[in-house]
Protein backbone atom coordinates (compact mmCIF):
# COMPACT_ATOMS: atom_id res chain seq x y z
CA UNK A 1 0.00 0.00 0.00
CA UNK A 2 1.18 3.51 -0.82
CA UNK A 3 0.81 6.42 1.57
CA UNK A 4 1.21 10.15 1.37
CA UNK A 5 1.23 12.99 3.84
CA UNK A 6 -1.34 15.74 3.40
CA UNK A 7 1.39 18.27 4.24
CA UNK A 8 2.65 17.98 0.66
CA UNK A 9 -0.56 19.49 -0.63
CA UNK A 10 -1.34 22.30 1.77
CA UNK A 11 -0.41 25.95 1.45
CA UNK A 12 -1.72 26.46 -2.08
CA UNK A 13 -3.97 29.49 -2.59
CA UNK A 14 -6.36 27.51 -4.79
CA UNK A 15 -6.68 24.86 -2.09
CA UNK A 16 -7.41 27.48 0.54
CA UNK A 17 -10.14 29.03 -1.58
CA UNK A 18 -11.60 25.59 -2.26
CA UNK A 19 -11.65 24.78 1.43
CA UNK A 20 -13.31 28.11 2.24
CA UNK A 21 -15.94 27.54 -0.41
CA UNK A 22 -16.59 24.08 1.02
CA UNK A 23 -16.92 25.54 4.49
CA UNK A 24 -19.34 28.20 3.23
CA UNK A 25 -16.99 31.07 4.10
CA UNK A 26 -17.13 32.61 0.61
CA UNK A 27 -20.49 33.43 -0.95
CA UNK A 28 -21.13 32.13 -4.46
CA UNK A 29 -24.33 34.14 -4.96
CA UNK A 30 -22.76 36.35 -7.64
CA UNK A 31 -21.70 33.42 -9.80
CA UNK A 32 -24.98 32.91 -11.69
CA UNK A 33 -24.41 36.00 -13.82
CA UNK A 34 -20.79 35.01 -14.39
CA UNK A 35 -21.81 31.54 -15.62
CA UNK A 36 -24.78 31.83 -18.04
CA UNK A 37 -26.91 28.71 -18.30
CA UNK A 38 -26.18 28.26 -22.01
CA UNK A 39 -22.47 28.00 -21.18
CA UNK A 40 -22.60 25.80 -18.07
CA UNK A 41 -25.23 23.39 -19.38
CA UNK A 42 -24.65 22.35 -22.97
CA UNK A 43 -26.14 18.83 -22.70
CA UNK A 44 -29.73 19.43 -21.62
CA UNK A 45 -29.45 18.77 -17.89
CA UNK A 46 -31.98 20.11 -15.38
CA UNK A 47 -30.18 23.43 -14.90
CA UNK A 48 -31.90 26.82 -15.01
CA UNK A 49 -30.67 30.32 -14.26
CA UNK A 50 -31.66 29.77 -10.61
CA UNK A 51 -31.56 26.03 -9.86
CA UNK A 52 -29.78 22.77 -10.57
CA UNK A 53 -31.58 19.48 -9.91
CA UNK A 54 -29.89 16.38 -8.48
CA UNK A 55 -31.10 12.96 -7.42
CA UNK A 56 -30.76 11.05 -4.15
CA UNK A 57 -31.25 7.31 -4.59
CA UNK A 58 -31.19 5.08 -1.50
CA UNK A 59 -33.20 2.34 0.17
CA UNK A 60 -35.67 4.14 2.39
CA UNK A 61 -37.61 0.89 2.89
CA UNK A 62 -36.68 -2.80 3.13
CA UNK A 63 -33.79 -4.57 4.85
CA UNK A 64 -31.16 -2.00 3.79
CA UNK A 65 -33.02 1.03 5.19
CA UNK A 66 -31.24 0.56 8.54
CA UNK A 67 -27.96 1.30 6.77
CA UNK A 68 -29.00 3.76 4.06
CA UNK A 69 -31.20 6.21 5.97
CA UNK A 70 -28.20 8.01 7.45
CA UNK A 71 -26.53 8.33 4.05
CA UNK A 72 -29.43 10.16 2.45
CA UNK A 73 -29.75 12.36 5.53
CA UNK A 74 -26.08 13.34 5.21
CA UNK A 75 -26.48 14.12 1.51
CA UNK A 76 -29.47 16.32 2.24
CA UNK A 77 -27.53 18.11 5.00
CA UNK A 78 -24.59 18.81 2.70
CA UNK A 79 -26.94 20.15 0.01
CA UNK A 80 -28.72 22.36 2.56
CA UNK A 81 -25.37 23.77 3.71
CA UNK A 82 -24.24 24.36 0.13
CA UNK A 83 -27.50 26.19 -0.62
CA UNK A 84 -27.18 28.29 2.51
CA UNK A 85 -23.65 29.30 1.51
CA UNK A 86 -24.83 30.56 -1.90
CA UNK A 87 -25.36 27.41 -3.90
CA UNK A 88 -23.26 26.17 -6.79
CA UNK A 89 -22.33 28.54 -9.63
CA UNK A 90 -24.95 30.81 -8.08
CA UNK A 91 -27.73 28.23 -8.34
CA UNK A 92 -29.72 26.58 -5.57
CA UNK A 93 -29.71 22.77 -5.57
CA UNK A 94 -33.11 21.11 -5.96
CA UNK A 95 -33.41 17.46 -4.85
CA UNK A 96 -35.51 14.60 -6.22
CA UNK A 97 -35.49 11.64 -3.82
CA UNK A 98 -36.15 8.09 -4.97
CA UNK A 99 -36.47 4.86 -2.97
CA UNK A 100 -34.50 1.86 -4.23
CA UNK A 101 -36.50 -0.22 -1.72
CA UNK A 102 -33.63 -2.69 -1.11
CA UNK A 103 -34.36 -4.17 -4.56
CA UNK A 104 -31.70 -4.04 -7.26
CA UNK A 105 -34.04 -3.88 -10.32
CA UNK A 106 -35.86 -1.02 -8.59
CA UNK A 107 -32.56 0.84 -8.22
CA UNK A 108 -31.95 0.51 -11.97
CA UNK A 109 -35.50 1.68 -12.74
CA UNK A 110 -35.20 4.72 -10.48
CA UNK A 111 -31.75 5.59 -11.87
CA UNK A 112 -33.20 5.51 -15.38
CA UNK A 113 -36.03 7.83 -14.29
CA UNK A 114 -33.63 10.30 -12.69
CA UNK A 115 -31.32 10.45 -15.71
CA UNK A 116 -33.81 10.25 -18.60
CA UNK A 117 -37.01 11.84 -17.27
CA UNK A 118 -35.66 14.22 -14.63
CA UNK A 119 -32.32 14.92 -16.38
CA UNK A 120 -30.57 15.38 -13.04
CA UNK A 121 -27.07 16.85 -13.03
CA UNK A 122 -25.76 14.28 -10.52
CA UNK A 123 -27.00 11.40 -8.38
CA UNK A 124 -25.90 10.64 -4.82
CA UNK A 125 -26.74 7.15 -3.71
CA UNK A 126 -26.74 3.35 -3.60
CA UNK A 127 -25.26 1.35 -0.71
CA UNK A 128 -24.77 -2.29 -1.64
CA UNK A 129 -22.53 -3.34 -4.50
CA UNK A 130 -25.54 -5.15 -5.93
CA UNK A 131 -27.41 -1.86 -6.24
CA UNK A 132 -24.35 -0.12 -7.69
CA UNK A 133 -23.83 -2.89 -10.25
CA UNK A 134 -27.53 -2.66 -11.17
CA UNK A 135 -27.39 1.08 -11.91
CA UNK A 136 -23.90 1.20 -13.43
CA UNK A 137 -24.99 0.31 -17.01
CA UNK A 138 -27.68 2.99 -16.78
CA UNK A 139 -25.18 5.68 -15.78
CA UNK A 140 -22.70 4.61 -18.45
CA UNK A 141 -25.32 4.41 -21.20
CA UNK A 142 -26.85 7.79 -20.42
CA UNK A 143 -23.62 9.49 -19.26
CA UNK A 144 -24.77 10.39 -15.77
CA UNK A 145 -22.56 10.71 -12.72
CA UNK A 146 -23.04 8.79 -9.46
CA UNK A 147 -21.37 9.65 -6.15
CA UNK A 148 -21.24 6.27 -4.37
CA UNK A 149 -20.53 6.39 -0.59
CA UNK A 150 -20.02 2.82 0.57
CA UNK A 151 -16.83 0.89 1.34
CA UNK A 152 -16.70 -1.83 -1.29
CA UNK A 153 -14.70 -4.69 -2.80
CA UNK A 154 -12.88 -2.66 -5.46
CA UNK A 155 -12.22 -4.31 -8.82
CA UNK A 156 -14.16 -1.53 -10.53
CA UNK A 157 -13.46 1.87 -12.04
CA UNK A 158 -15.96 3.79 -14.12
CA UNK A 159 -15.89 7.19 -15.76
CA UNK A 160 -19.41 7.70 -14.41
CA UNK A 161 -18.83 6.90 -10.72
CA UNK A 162 -16.99 8.77 -7.96
CA UNK A 163 -16.31 6.36 -5.06
CA UNK A 164 -16.24 8.27 -1.76
CA UNK A 165 -15.92 5.16 0.44
CA UNK A 166 -12.83 2.98 0.75
CA UNK A 167 -11.96 0.06 -1.49
CA UNK A 168 -10.46 -3.30 -0.49
CA UNK A 169 -6.82 -2.30 0.03
CA UNK A 170 -7.87 0.53 2.34
CA UNK A 171 -10.21 -1.63 4.42
CA UNK A 172 -9.94 -5.42 3.98
CA UNK A 173 -6.18 -5.77 3.60
CA UNK A 174 -5.35 -3.05 6.13
CA UNK A 175 -7.78 -4.55 8.65
CA UNK A 176 -6.40 -8.07 8.29
CA UNK A 177 -2.84 -6.80 8.63
CA UNK A 178 -3.79 -5.09 11.88
CA UNK A 179 -5.55 -8.09 13.44
CA UNK A 180 -2.73 -10.45 12.45
CA UNK A 181 -0.12 -8.21 14.05
CA UNK A 182 -2.10 -6.96 17.04
CA UNK A 183 -3.83 -10.22 17.98
CA UNK A 184 -1.38 -12.73 16.56
CA UNK A 185 -4.24 -14.24 14.58
CA UNK A 186 -3.56 -17.41 12.56
CA UNK A 187 -7.02 -18.91 11.95
CA UNK A 188 -10.04 -17.12 10.52
CA UNK A 189 -13.74 -17.82 10.06
CA UNK A 190 -15.26 -15.77 7.21
CA UNK A 191 -18.96 -14.90 7.14
CA UNK A 192 -20.99 -12.58 4.96
CA UNK A 193 -24.33 -11.85 3.38
CA UNK A 194 -24.81 -13.60 0.06
CA UNK A 195 -24.20 -11.08 -2.71
CA UNK A 196 -21.30 -9.61 -4.64
CA UNK A 197 -19.63 -7.39 -2.01
CA UNK A 198 -19.26 -9.97 0.80
CA UNK A 199 -18.34 -12.80 -1.58
CA UNK A 200 -15.72 -10.74 -3.44
CA UNK A 201 -14.44 -9.27 -0.17
CA UNK A 202 -13.98 -12.73 1.33
CA UNK A 203 -12.25 -13.95 -1.82
CA UNK A 204 -9.77 -11.09 -1.41
CA UNK A 205 -9.51 -11.78 2.34
CA UNK A 206 -8.79 -15.49 1.80
CA UNK A 207 -5.98 -14.73 -0.66
CA UNK A 208 -4.44 -12.27 1.78
CA UNK A 209 -4.80 -14.58 4.80
CA UNK A 210 -3.33 -17.61 3.07
CA UNK A 211 -0.75 -16.11 0.70
CA UNK A 212 0.43 -13.00 2.54
CA UNK A 213 -0.23 -13.54 6.25
CA UNK A 214 0.44 -17.28 6.26
CA UNK A 215 -2.81 -17.94 8.10
CA UNK A 216 -5.61 -20.45 7.57
CA UNK A 217 -9.33 -20.07 6.82
CA UNK A 218 -11.22 -22.62 8.91
CA UNK A 219 -14.71 -21.73 7.68
CA UNK A 220 -16.51 -19.60 5.12
CA UNK A 221 -20.29 -19.11 5.19
CA UNK A 222 -22.90 -16.87 3.53
CA UNK A 223 -26.52 -16.12 4.37
CA UNK A 224 -29.15 -14.57 2.07
CA UNK A 225 -29.65 -10.84 2.46
CA UNK A 226 -32.22 -10.30 5.20
CA UNK A 227 -31.82 -13.80 6.69
CA UNK A 228 -32.03 -13.88 10.48
CA UNK A 229 -31.14 -17.49 11.34
CA UNK A 230 -27.47 -17.90 12.31
CA UNK A 231 -27.66 -20.79 14.77
CA UNK A 232 -26.02 -23.43 12.58
CA UNK A 233 -23.16 -21.10 11.62
CA UNK A 234 -22.59 -20.16 15.26
CA UNK A 235 -22.35 -23.87 16.11
CA UNK A 236 -19.68 -24.34 13.41
CA UNK A 237 -17.75 -21.37 14.79
CA UNK A 238 -17.78 -22.96 18.24
CA UNK A 239 -16.45 -26.22 16.86
CA UNK A 240 -13.66 -24.66 14.79
CA UNK A 241 -12.52 -22.11 17.39
CA UNK A 242 -11.06 -19.47 15.03
CA UNK A 243 -8.71 -16.81 16.32
CA UNK A 244 -10.78 -14.24 14.40
CA UNK A 245 -14.30 -14.03 13.01
CA UNK A 246 -14.06 -11.81 9.93
CA UNK A 247 -17.57 -10.60 9.12
CA UNK A 248 -19.40 -8.83 6.29
CA UNK A 249 -23.03 -9.33 7.26
CA UNK A 250 -25.15 -6.35 6.21
CA UNK A 251 -28.47 -4.63 6.75
CA UNK A 252 -31.11 -6.03 9.07
CA UNK A 253 -29.33 -9.39 9.22
CA UNK A 254 -26.65 -7.72 11.36
CA UNK A 255 -29.14 -7.29 14.21
CA UNK A 256 -29.91 -11.02 14.38
CA UNK A 257 -26.28 -12.05 13.82
CA UNK A 258 -24.81 -10.13 16.72
CA UNK A 259 -27.70 -10.72 19.10
CA UNK A 260 -27.53 -14.47 18.46
CA UNK A 261 -23.75 -14.47 18.93
CA UNK A 262 -24.18 -12.80 22.29
CA UNK A 263 -27.00 -15.14 23.30
CA UNK A 264 -24.73 -18.09 22.46
CA UNK A 265 -22.05 -16.75 24.80
CA UNK A 266 -19.68 -15.60 22.05
CA UNK A 267 -18.42 -12.16 23.01
CA UNK A 268 -15.22 -10.15 23.20
CA UNK A 269 -14.17 -11.94 26.40
CA UNK A 270 -13.61 -15.16 24.43
CA UNK A 271 -13.56 -14.19 20.75
CA UNK A 272 -11.91 -11.59 18.50
CA UNK A 273 -14.31 -10.34 15.84
CA UNK A 274 -13.48 -7.82 13.12
CA UNK A 275 -16.31 -6.62 10.90
CA UNK A 276 -16.30 -4.68 7.65
CA UNK A 277 -19.94 -3.69 7.83
CA UNK A 278 -20.97 -2.34 11.23
CA UNK A 279 -21.12 1.41 11.66
CA UNK A 280 -22.86 3.53 14.26
CA UNK A 281 -26.03 3.34 12.14
CA UNK A 282 -26.23 -0.44 12.51
CA UNK A 283 -25.38 -0.31 16.23
CA UNK A 284 -28.68 1.48 16.86
CA UNK A 285 -30.48 -1.73 15.90
CA UNK A 286 -27.91 -4.23 17.17
CA UNK A 287 -27.44 -2.70 20.60
CA UNK A 288 -24.06 -1.75 22.04
CA UNK A 289 -24.27 -4.56 24.61
CA UNK A 290 -24.16 -7.09 21.74
CA UNK A 291 -21.06 -5.52 20.18
CA UNK A 292 -18.99 -4.37 23.12
CA UNK A 293 -15.32 -5.18 22.60
CA UNK A 294 -15.66 -6.26 18.97
CA UNK A 295 -13.92 -4.26 16.20
CA UNK A 296 -14.85 -2.53 12.95
CA UNK A 297 -12.42 -1.40 10.27
CA UNK A 298 -13.53 1.89 8.69
CA UNK A 299 -12.11 5.24 7.71
CA UNK A 300 -14.49 7.21 9.92
CA UNK A 301 -16.06 6.94 13.36
CA UNK A 302 -18.34 9.52 14.97
CA UNK A 303 -15.96 9.74 17.92
CA UNK A 304 -13.10 11.23 15.84
CA UNK A 305 -11.67 14.17 17.74
CA UNK A 306 -11.06 16.98 15.26
CA UNK A 307 -12.72 20.39 14.70
CA UNK A 308 -14.24 19.45 11.33
CA UNK A 309 -15.94 16.38 12.79
CA UNK A 310 -17.18 18.18 15.86
CA UNK A 311 -18.87 20.79 13.65
CA UNK A 312 -20.31 18.07 11.40
CA UNK A 313 -21.72 16.02 14.30
CA UNK A 314 -23.24 19.14 15.84
CA UNK A 315 -24.88 20.13 12.54
CA UNK A 316 -26.15 16.60 11.89
CA UNK A 317 -27.73 16.31 15.33
CA UNK A 318 -29.26 19.78 15.04
CA UNK A 319 -30.88 18.68 11.77
CA UNK A 320 -31.96 15.13 12.65
CA UNK A 321 -32.17 14.99 16.43
CA UNK A 322 -29.83 14.60 19.36
CA UNK A 323 -30.24 10.81 19.35
CA UNK A 324 -29.12 10.42 15.73
CA UNK A 325 -25.77 8.78 15.03
CA UNK A 326 -23.24 9.01 12.20
CA UNK A 327 -21.47 6.08 10.64
CA UNK A 328 -18.73 5.62 8.06
CA UNK A 329 -21.04 5.52 5.02
CA UNK A 330 -23.07 8.45 6.34
CA UNK A 331 -19.92 10.58 6.49
CA UNK A 332 -18.74 9.40 3.07
CA UNK A 333 -22.18 10.28 1.68
CA UNK A 334 -21.80 13.78 3.14
CA UNK A 335 -18.64 14.23 1.06
CA UNK A 336 -20.44 13.55 -2.23
CA UNK A 337 -22.21 16.89 -2.73
CA UNK A 338 -19.12 18.81 -1.58
CA UNK A 339 -16.85 16.95 -4.02
CA UNK A 340 -19.39 17.52 -6.81
CA UNK A 341 -19.51 21.23 -5.96
CA UNK A 342 -15.70 21.43 -6.04
CA UNK A 343 -15.57 19.70 -9.43
CA UNK A 344 -18.37 21.79 -10.95
CA UNK A 345 -16.77 25.03 -9.84
CA UNK A 346 -13.34 23.96 -11.05
CA UNK A 347 -14.83 22.97 -14.42
CA UNK A 348 -17.07 26.04 -14.58
CA UNK A 349 -19.76 23.73 -15.92
CA UNK A 350 -22.38 21.14 -14.99
CA UNK A 351 -21.58 19.06 -18.08
CA UNK A 352 -20.68 15.51 -17.04
CA UNK A 353 -17.64 15.15 -19.33
CA UNK A 354 -16.14 18.38 -17.99
CA UNK A 355 -16.72 17.31 -14.39
CA UNK A 356 -15.07 13.95 -15.11
CA UNK A 357 -12.11 15.71 -16.74
CA UNK A 358 -11.35 17.85 -13.69
CA UNK A 359 -12.03 14.94 -11.34
CA UNK A 360 -9.20 13.05 -13.03
CA UNK A 361 -6.64 15.79 -12.42
CA UNK A 362 -5.96 14.69 -8.85
CA UNK A 363 -6.62 18.26 -7.72
CA UNK A 364 -10.12 17.90 -6.22
CA UNK A 365 -9.73 17.91 -2.46
CA UNK A 366 -11.50 18.81 0.77
CA UNK A 367 -9.60 20.04 3.79
CA UNK A 368 -12.87 20.35 5.71
CA UNK A 369 -14.03 16.71 5.61
CA UNK A 370 -15.11 15.27 8.98
CA UNK A 371 -12.77 12.30 8.49
CA UNK A 372 -9.86 14.68 7.81
CA UNK A 373 -8.23 15.86 4.60
CA UNK A 374 -9.30 13.89 1.52
CA UNK A 375 -8.11 14.06 -2.07
CA UNK A 376 -9.69 12.54 -5.16
CA UNK A 377 -7.36 10.22 -7.06
CA UNK A 378 -7.47 10.16 -10.89
CA UNK A 379 -8.96 6.65 -10.54
CA UNK A 380 -12.10 8.27 -8.99
CA UNK A 381 -11.43 6.95 -5.46
CA UNK A 382 -10.31 8.90 -2.39
CA UNK A 383 -7.02 8.81 -0.59
CA UNK A 384 -8.08 8.03 2.99
CA UNK A 385 -6.95 6.76 6.39
CA UNK A 386 -7.71 3.28 7.69
CA UNK A 387 -8.99 3.19 11.28
CA UNK A 388 -9.91 0.38 13.67
CA UNK A 389 -12.66 1.12 16.16
CA UNK A 390 -13.43 -0.91 19.28
CA UNK A 391 -17.13 -0.81 20.15
CA UNK A 392 -18.31 0.41 23.53
CA UNK A 393 -21.58 -0.37 25.28
CA UNK A 394 -22.88 3.15 24.53
CA UNK A 395 -22.78 2.46 20.78
CA UNK A 396 -19.72 4.57 20.08
CA UNK A 397 -16.29 3.28 19.10
CA UNK A 398 -12.87 4.04 20.51
CA UNK A 399 -10.32 4.35 17.71
CA UNK A 400 -7.47 1.99 18.61
CA UNK A 401 -5.54 2.25 15.34
CA UNK A 402 -5.05 4.78 12.56
CA UNK A 403 -2.83 4.31 9.51
CA UNK A 404 0.24 6.57 9.68
CA UNK A 405 -0.69 8.40 6.48
CA UNK A 406 -3.43 8.48 3.88
CA UNK A 407 -3.56 5.26 1.86
CA UNK A 408 -3.58 5.49 -1.92
CA UNK A 409 -6.68 3.86 -3.46
CA UNK A 410 -5.88 0.84 -5.60
CA UNK A 411 -9.09 -0.75 -6.90
CA UNK A 412 -7.20 -3.40 -8.88
CA UNK A 413 -4.55 -4.77 -6.50
CA UNK A 414 -2.19 -7.17 -8.18
CA UNK A 415 -2.71 -10.79 -7.19
CA UNK A 416 -6.21 -10.31 -5.75
CA UNK A 417 -8.35 -10.37 -8.88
Amino acid sequence: MKYFSRRKFLGKTSNLIGAMLAAGLISTSVMATEFPTAEVNTTGLAVTDDTVTVGILHSLTGTMAISETGAQEAERLAIKQINESGGILGRQIRVIREDGASDWPTFAEKARKLLINDKVAAVFGCWTSASRKAVLPVFEQHNGILYYPTFYEGLEQSKNVIYTGQEATQQILAGLDWVAEEKGAKTYFLIGSDYIWPRTSMKIARIHIEQVLGGRVVGEEYKPLGDTQFGSIINRIRLRKPDVIFAAVVGGSNVAWFRQLNAAGINSDNQTLLTLSVTEDEVLGIGGENLEGFYSVMKYFQSLDNPNNKAFVEAFKAEYGEDSVIGDVTQAAYLGPWLWKAAVEKAGSFDIDKIVEVSRTGEIELDTAPEGYVRLHPNHHLWSYTRIGKWNRDGQATVVYESPELIEPNPFPEGYQ
